[in-house]
């Protein structure tokens, strides 16, 4: 069976993608006994649309793979904290687990705001931190390389 480190990796080879792409270099993975059911990375620029966050993506397409809303049974791995909007979509979609990488302190939902403390419905288990390296220094070449070609980020 893999690991979380294996998974994290996938997760981080999504941003890659997001990355190449001209995105903010985020990746997910939706796994379920020791099964990938779903990636997905970010796409805001690429669909011109505002909620294409890599969370977003993978919980559409998990819930497509298993023909259900319900994602019990299921641990989110995304390279960055999750956003509020993400934090609705996983708890709306019933994600027992969420292991994420870098923080942010921006805009993520326990960094901001902690929302796990709230009664918005069922809590997945939340592990932050986890492979912050690799995750942080991915999203801070990006953001290097938009200041660098004077463009503003879009995460």
């Amino acid at each position: 069976m893999r690991t979380d480190k294996q998974w994290m990796e996938l997760a981080l080879s999504q941003a890659r993608l997001a990355q190449s792409d001209g995105e903010v270099p985020v990746g997910a993975v939706i796994v379920r006994g020791g099964e990938v059911l779903a990636v997905g990375r970010n796409r805001r620029e690429t669909e011109n649309d505002a909620v294409a966050h890599a969370e977003i993506e993978a919980i559409r397409a998990a819930c497509r793979s298993i023909g259900d809303w319900r994602l019990t049974g299921c641990t989110l791995y995304v390279t960055l904290e999750p956003c509020v909007m993400c934090f609705g979509a996983i708890v709306n979609a019933r994600l027992d687990a969420v292991v994420f990488g870098a923080y942010d302190p921006a805009a993520g939902c326990l960094s901001c705001a902690d929302l796990t403390d709230s009664s918005v419905g069922p809590q997945p288990c939340w592990v932050g931190g986890y492979m912050e390296a690799p995750c942080g220094a991915l999203l801070q070449s990006s953001f290097r390389s938009f200041r660098a070609r004077d463009l503003p980020p879009n995460e």
